[in-house]
């Protein structure tokens, strides 16, 4: 090869084209929220870094075109789990999957937690990260040109969230991103529901778009599985002609229409409802057939036991095998959109059925079918059973809501509470030793006025009821939680931004000043150990935090801590007062310590 070819140090960093902006100015980046746009995306959850000049640059064209709602509205979190959990929040609200714009792997890594709730609680929600750039000389427009993009590459980033998503994917060019979104969106939306994960490296994020790309109509989320016929015949047939049946469910509450098909089917079956874990309200509490809530219960239920034919509609622990499970002869039938729990590696329930369906399209199918075949007469002796059970269990619990003199008690807490809200407040809960007084003594009706995050990781309430706020604004969001989920919430970023976003929330704050949890299970394994003998579990928050302070010093919320029953009250008004007005609450309330 001839000196005259000889390519130079510099000669790759030119003034071509390659190097400079897109001429056009319509780039991936500005394709990419359009797409979101497009696909339902009414949200952008985002904490910025050094991958993401391509989008603002496409926020502040749009501005100034006056085309800014072309795109989402980009929401500014301070941490990304709290981006992640109020994504999780208006998802769960609205059905509608929103996004998570996060830095590189770091803010991959951070939304860990979060995103164990999206996976496990089936919600969908679409991350998107920026990528370090792939070019270090100027080879390219974006190239690197800060010392973090080295230390930020890594060797497999779309690995870390790979165990959760149902989908993962690198945008490559802007020919086709808007095709990666629609099929990203289509999949989180299609049941069982998920969070999917892109990444799309600088120079990829700042080229030139085609501004005619794939429609979103295109991509509709997949459409709802009905059961065979032999398979309602079948279960039909056992429901309608049992002794005894039960009905078990965690989340068909999911969809609030499927509420009354479950009601209507379980009276023509004369079937109780036992909801395990649950995490919507998936039966009214108030209804006769209702026989209550199993969490980490360490006791027999009789109900459950002596039952003939179990259905289990939509649940992933429909009991504790070792606890608390059906007698050995009950017949039981497992209908779910996720029927075999793939992501779960030890699962069994021991089912002569297993069937993939939409519930609440299953529900309306068996009720119509357990109809025509049940016996009448029988069914209304089943329903008089059902009812004075039910009669029973809540009225034990019942009994347990007055105060222990000026001690508020975490069931009268609950009860002044319910007494406080109306039946349309949406009520999210985390109260995590306490989730089984949640459930008791709150005592939910409607359809889609409780949720739980759906998994198990902390911290989710908070930052979820920001982005259930932004969903419904007219709609008074008061979330129950324990004072290490609230401190897992990183609550001085939660406030600041339902500050900003007038998404103000009340937050009770079930304060026994440490984790009970590590102790309840320390003792769940070693209840005569060294640890219960010595009262010593690790669990304390000495010095005591100031929990309402927290949320005053961030977002100027209204804060108090109630020690005192007969404070609880008038503490509850002032603090929905201040909500009403439009300003954030927090109510620590002192509980039993650990």
């Amino acid at each position: 090869m001839g000196s005259d070819a000889t390519i130079s140090p510099t000669s790759s960093i030119s003034s071509s084209s390659s190097t400079s902006p897109a001429p056009s100015g319509y780039t991936t980046s500005r394709a990419f929220l359009e797409a979101l746009a497009e696909g339902g995306v009414r949200y952008v959850f985002g904490n910025l870094g050094s991958d993401h000049p391509g989008i603002l640059e496409a926020y502040a064209q749009a501005r100034a075109d006056g085309r800014e709602h072309t795109l989402p509205e980009l929401v500014i979190c301070p941490h990304e789990s709290v981006a992640m959990a109020a994504a999780i929040g208006y998802a769960q609200v609205t059905g509608v999957a929103q996004a998570v714009l996060v830095h590189v792997e770091c803010g991959t890594q951070n939304i860990g937690g979060m995103l164990h709730n999206a996976a496990k609680g089936r919600v969908g929600v679409l991350m998107y990260a920026g990528a370090s750039p792939y070019t270090q000389d100027g080879e390219l427009f974006g190239s690197r040109n800060e010392f973090i993009q080295w230390i930020q590459d890594v060797h497999d980033q779309r690995g870390i969230v790979r165990g959760y998503t149902k989908y993962d994917n690198e945008i490559r060019t802007g020919a086709n991103v808007k095709q990666l979104v629609h099929r990203a969106l289509q999949i989180a939306s299609s049941a069982p529901a998920g969070p999917v994960y892109l990444v799309g490296p600088r120079e990829v994020m700042e080229a030139e778009a085609p501004t005619r790309q794939a429609d979103a109509a295109h991509f509709p989320p997949v459409a709802p599985a009905a059961l065979a016929p032999d398979v309602v015949e079948r279960v039909a047939a056992a429901l309608a002609g049992a002794s005894r049946p039960v009905v078990v469910t965690s989340y068909l509450g999911r969809d609030r229409e499927a509420v009354p098909a479950l009601v209507e089917l379980c009276e023509a079956a004369g079937a109780g409802v036992l909801e395990s874990v649950p995490s919507h309200v998936n039966f009214p509490a108030d209804h006769p057939l209702h026989w209550g809530y199993q969490w980490n219960d360490q006791n027999h239920n009789p109900l459950l036991e002596e039952a003939d034919v179990v259905l289990v509609l939509g649940s992933d622990v429909p009991w504790i095998p070792a606890k608390n499970r059906p007698g050995p002869t009950a017949r039981v039938f497992v209908l779910d959109e996720d029927p075999l729990k793939e992501q779960m590696p030890l699962w069994h329930v021991p089912a002569e059925l297993f069937a993939m369906a939409d519930l609440g399209t299953a529900v309306r199918q068996l009720r119509e079918r357990v109809a025509e075949l049940a016996d009448t007469d029988a069914v209304a002796r089943r329903r008089e059973r059902a009812a004075v059970e039910h009669g029973r269990v809540f009225a034990a619990r019942a009994a347990r809501e007055a105060p222990d003199g000026e001690t508020i008690t975490p069931e009268y807490l609950v009860a002044c509470v319910r007494e406080a809200i109306d039946d349309d407040t949406l009520v999210l809960t985390e109260a995590i030793t306490n989730y089984p007084t949640v459930s008791w003594h709150l005592r939910r009706t409607a359809p889609g006025s409780l949720l739980g995050s759906g998994g198990g990781s902390l911290g989710w309430a908070i930052g979820a009821a920001v982005g259930a706020k932004l969903a419904e604004p007219e709609r008074l969001v008061v979330s129950l939680v324990g004072d290490g989920s609230y401190l897992f919430g990183v609550p001085s970023s939660v406030f600041w931004m339902a500050r900003r976003y007038d998404a103000a929330s009340l937050t009770i704050v079930f304060d026994n000043n440490g984790w009970n949890a590590p102790k309840a299970s320390a003792l769940g394994v070693h209840p005569e150990g060294t640890a219960a003998r010595r009262d010593e579990f690790a669990g304390h928050f000495t010095p005591s935090p100031d929990l309402p302070g927290i949320a005053e010093a961030a977002g100027g919320a209204w804060g108090r801590t109630v020690e005192a029953a007969g404070e609880l009250k008038d503490a509850l008004a002032e603090a929905l007062g201040a909500v009403r007005s439009g300003r954030s609450a927090v109510l620590a309330v002192r509980v039993p310590g650990m």
